[in-house]
């Protein structure tokens, strides 16, 4: 690829000399200067923002208030005066001006913002077609919370899942996952996804508070912009441009974390962050950031048992009570057989005698594992590193080179818990803009470090001690020892796990120690010296893209285009992904485009908005995303109804992850995975068919007719043998022979009696999945106090990518022959071939309808004052319709969630505070985490829970700081927020904030 970026490089450097000497005209210069106060106090103010209209020539009020600008153009032209928290203010020059007093009104009205995420240009939060959420720079420094990130919370719809202190994924409208795919993080339009991983790592790779100018969120279908993916939401950061905010800021916070369950309750955190910008003459400027954050993380102790076998519940299974034990986050103890199958093999080898087959049960054991904190670094840390230089070629073009690198340790919720240590990704961006028009390249490099999977390091730990092959049959003997010396069964039960667990590596040991750096050295899936549980991840993004609005060309109407080109070049060193016939991993190309208008009718009460867009992938058929919307507006009061499109291309690893984890082999959905593991002539079978399947055996085994006719069965083949001279004719001898043979003939005579049960499942083509989203909505302001904010939606889903499991007859020489006895009991893992359990994207031929509304209103009560709130509603419109199918559609979504707050930015002179209060109700998770047998049976409900954050500040204007002391999740003793995650508990914090500029 260094050749690519070689010619990447100079195409830059050549475009920018080339657009520079294309528009360099020679303007007659105008100059204007002036001062820029508070309209009500007198004060200066500091670093207003004062642009050109139309151009990106622009400068800020310095420390004493004032400004000077040089624009190469001669009057008339208009300035624009704004500065976040008030009211911006257009001024015509007709001439050179020397002492300009500008007297800027602090904004008291709600509903004021101005956002560019719905249609790609500017327009009034008011007036936008679809539903915005937007945390301007004074609603980021005075969110109670300890991030910015953490208060994405407080928004309307909004959700998040928190795997780790750093790593926290958000959604819109149902369909929440961690490390969620069906919404996007973008970062000064830069895509902030791992395109390894296929999701935007929390804010590990982000913008620092002190240089986040705004944050947008749009819920629902936005494919018709911003193409795939965005097909739940789109995030929209954007950091302050260094010509409109200079001068050093600094942040130190530190604070306690408590949480009850902890091996340590009580730790600290500690984190710093700098930002200082610099503007030379008006045509270059520079900025830099850095932030490090260090802390013991939050520890994911959820002890239950979610194996389901041998009669365990969720909340009453043990170690003790359960030999299948398989605890949420316990680790190694995944591996798991049936005592029968291994006593069948013991016997079959000699090790143990025909008789002993008559005290063994059918049932599951699983290995001793490990507690995630004996596993996982806990150890997490955050440095951002931060660096954009922006040169103004002339009045209209702005160039920016701009680099973006984070690196730190985190936990991350898949298939398995991953402990993401060492990781780092880099994004670098070149770009070139005008007042209408951009086009920008950038690429973003991700490196995995020194991440492991948890769950199959416990597996190698334990492998690494004593296999599986030597520790079954040791339980088993010692079982069947124990039972025989007179033991109950449970004490048997007890009596096996200490013998086959002596000697076992215990954490903090040198040996435990050893095993785990050992194993977690070694890529997955290992090699000739044991199991490997690092996953390696070096996957690139390469990514064009250009926008032009063409409101200078046409009049009529205003029209926006745009395109855009991406590859994704994999390359996990063959841990994470499947290689082609020649060992390489694929390259994945991408492009699209569209084309946007817009028009204002009924004497600009109602503006019509239509779009479309047309993306293709290499290995999928092309896709149009059309959106049709409208506004009317009467006042203060806009009513708006929409109608888009959105899709999702399957990830990278949906189509190409080929990666063996603890539950099952994660395959890609492309069709040439079905030819490598022989899914076409030896099918898989869903779990849901397996398991209805076995229950069906598990009965038969108890039958009397099948027992009986298992008799009749080993008396005839006794006699056989007999007659064969192969045992004795002897009465007790032949009585002895056919006991021992009647336990291995009744699951075979269960398993032909159930075979009309199994059905293969029928393999489809993959497609990228779809979605039709209707929306009405309305945003009016009651006398200037009260703000609403209202909607519905519907979403209708098509070839909805779900996870599969998928049970194949682990010997092919009888599976290719189609059910027979025997694959029916490989199936169920009692038989002598074994089986395989894939997991793999496949799209469902059900169409998933949701729907829900959400209300927000904001009051702004006298002496400053406010408080609001909003409550949010999400389901799925046929559910029932779904559960027949047995279909799993992991909508991981409450019904009901609200917030709630009271806040106020100056109490008294310089003092303000703010706190929050958010619920939601309890819901069902689904993901590939779950045990599929919990899943199933929708038993892996997360709990309602609440929340109350509060913070006070107080500005320091001596020292131009401000002092903020607060708490998040007080009066709780935690929550969890998906499935196998950690318990987030309470956070004190204060923080000390200087910035050079303060107002």
């Amino acid at each position: 690829m260094s050749n690519f970026t070689h010619k990447f490089s100079r195409y830059m450097a050549s475009f920018v000399i080339l657009v520079s000497l294309s528009i360099g005209t020679v303007f007659a210069q105008t100059t204007i200067s002036g001062n820029v106060t508070d309209a009500e106090s007198g004060e200066t103010l500091v670093g207003v923002n004062i642009i050109v209209k139309g151009k990106v020539i622009g400068t800020i009020s310095d420390l004493s208030g004032n400004f000077s600008l040089n624009v190469n153009q001669e009057p008339p032209f208009t300035l624009i005066f704004s500065m976040v928290g008030y009211t911006s203010q257009e001024i015509e020059i007709s001439g050179g001006v020397s002492n300009l007093d500008v007297k800027l009104q602090e904004s008291t009205v709600l509903g004021q913002e101005v956002v560019i995420s719905a249609s790609r240009v500017e327009e009034s939060v008011m007036k936008s077609p679809v539903s915005v959420e937007k945390m301007d720079i004074i609603a980021i420094r005075e969110v109670p919370q300890a991030s910015f990130y953490d208060a994405l919370n407080n928004l309307k719809g909004v959700e998040m899942s928190t795997q780790s202190l750093t790593f926290k994924s958000f959604n819109t409208r149902g369909f929440n996952a961690n490390g969620n795919v069906r919404t996007v993080q973008m970062i000064d339009g830069m895509d902030n996804q791992a395109p390894g991983l296929n999701f935007s790592v929390g804010n590990i790779l982000g913008i620092s508070e002190l240089d986040l100018e705004s944050v947008e969120l749009l819920p629902g279908a936005s494919s018709a912009l911003y193409g795939p993916n965005a097909i739940n939401g789109i995030l929209l950061m954007t950091s302050k441009n260094p010509f409109q905010y200079q001068g050093l800021s600094a942040n130190v916070k530190t604070g306690i974390m408590n949480q009850g369950d902890r091996s340590t309750a009580t730790t600290g955190f500690y984190d710093f962050s700098a930002r200082y910008a610099k503007a030379f003459n008006d045509k270059v400027a520079f900025k830099v950031n850095l932030q490090y954050l260090r802390a013991d993380d939050w520890q994911a102790n959820d002890f239950r048992d979610q194996s389901l076998l041998n009669g365990s519940t969720i909340e009453g299974g043990t170690r003790e009570n359960n030999p299948a034990y398989n605890g949420v986050n316990i680790y190694g103890d995944e591996t798991n057989v049936n005592m029968f199958s291994v006593a069948q093999s013991m016997v079959g080898a000699g090790v143990l005698p025909a008789a002993a087959l008559g005290i063994i049960p059918q049932t599951y054991v699983s290995r001793t594992g490990y507690m995630e904190r004996d596993l996982a670094d806990y150890g997490t840390k955050s440095l951002k590193l931060n660096a954009a230089l922006h040169w103004r070629l002339n009045d209209r073009v702005e160039a920016v080179l701009q680099g973006n690198y984070g690196y730190g340790t985190t936990v991350y919720t898949g298939a398995d818990r991953y402990s993401i240590r060492n990781f780092n990704m880099g994004q670098y961006k070149a770009e070139l803009k005008g007042a209408n028009w951009y086009v920008r390249a950038y690429t973003t490099q991700e490196r995995s470090g020194d991440a492991f999977a948890v769950g199959t390091a416990a597996q190698g730990i334990n492998e690494a001690w004593k296999a599986s092959t030597q520790w079954f049959p040791e339980y088993v003997g010692a079982y069947a020892q124990a039972v025989l010396g007179g033991m109950t069964s449970d004490a048997a039960h007890g009596a096996a796990r200490a013998f086959a667990d002596q000697g076992r590596y215990m954490p903090g040991t040198t040996e435990f120690k050893n095993s785990l750096a050992d194993v977690t050295s070694r890529p997955i899936p290992g090699n000739a010296s044991g199991v490997g549980a690092q996953f390696v991840d070096k996957t690139n993004l390469y990514h064009f893209e250009g926008s032009y609005n063409l409101a200078d060309q046409i009049k009529f109407a205003e029209f926006v285009v745009g395109a855009n080109y991406r590859i994704y070049q994999l390359n996990s060193e063959k841990t994470l992904f499947a290689t082609d016939e020649n060992g390489n991993e694929f390259n994945i190309k991408e492009y699209g485009g569209y084309v946007q208008g817009s028009k204002t009718l009924f004497n600009d009460r109602f503006k019509l908005t239509a779009s479309v867009r047309y993306d293709k992938n290499e290995n999928f058929q092309g896709q149009w995303s059309p959106r049709v919307s409208g506004v009317y507006s009467v006042g203060d009061h806009n009513f708006r109804a929409s109608y888009q499109t959105g899709f999702r291309i399957p990830t990278t690893q949906d189509q190409y992850i080929d990666l063996l984890t603890p539950q099952a082999r994660l395959i890609g959905g492309l069709d040439f995975f079905r030819d490598r593991y022989n899914l076409n002539s030896n099918p898989g079978y869903t779990l849901t068919n397996v398991t209805q399947y076995g229950a069906g055996v598990a009965a038969d085994v108890n039958n009397p007719e099948i027992i009986q006719a298992a008799i009749q069965q080993a008396t005839q083949l006794v006699l056989q043998q007999v007659a064969a001279g192969q045992i004795p004719n002897d009465p007790d001898a032949i009585q002895a022979a056919v006991a021992a043979l009647v336990p291995q003939v009744v699951p075979l005579l269960a398993a032909q009696n159930n075979l009309a049960t199994l059905q293969p499942y029928e393999l489809s083509e993959f497609k990228p999945e779809r979605v039709k989203s209707f929306e009405v909505g309305y945003k009016g302001l009651f006398a200037n106090r009260l703000l609403v904010d209202a909607y519905a939606y519907f979403n209708r889903f098509e070839n909805f990518i779900g996870g599969q499991v998928l049970i194949q007859d682990g010997n092919p020489d009888t599976g290719s022959a189609g059910p027979n006895p025997i694959t029916g009991l490989n199936l169920i893992g009692v038989g002598p071939g074994g089986r395989n359990v894939f997991s793999m994207p496949v799209n469902r031929t059900e169409v998933i309808k949701s729907w829900g509304w959400a209300v927000g209103m904001d009051y702004k009560l006298p002496k400053n004052y406010t408080i609001g709130g909003n409550v949010s509603f999400n389901t799925l419109s046929n559910l029932d319709e779904l559960a027949e199918t047995g279909f799993q559609p992991s909508f991981n979504t409450p019904e009901y969630r609200y917030v709630l707050n009271f806040a106020n930015r100056e109490v008294w002179k310089n003092f303000g505070f703010s706190m929050a209060y958010r619920w939601q109700g309890e819901f069902v998770w689904q993901s590939s985490f779950v045990s599929p047998a919990v899943s199933s049976s929708q038993m892996s409900v997360m709990p309602a829970f609440g929340t109350f954050d509060a913070q006070v500040s107080y500005k320091l204007k001596s020292i131009k700081s401000i002092l903020k002391v607060g708490g998040s999740n007080l009066f709780s003793d935690g929550y969890r927020q998906a499935w196998g995650n950690p318990t987030v508990g309470t956070m004190y914090f204060v923080s000390l904030t200087f910035d050079e500029f303060l107002n």
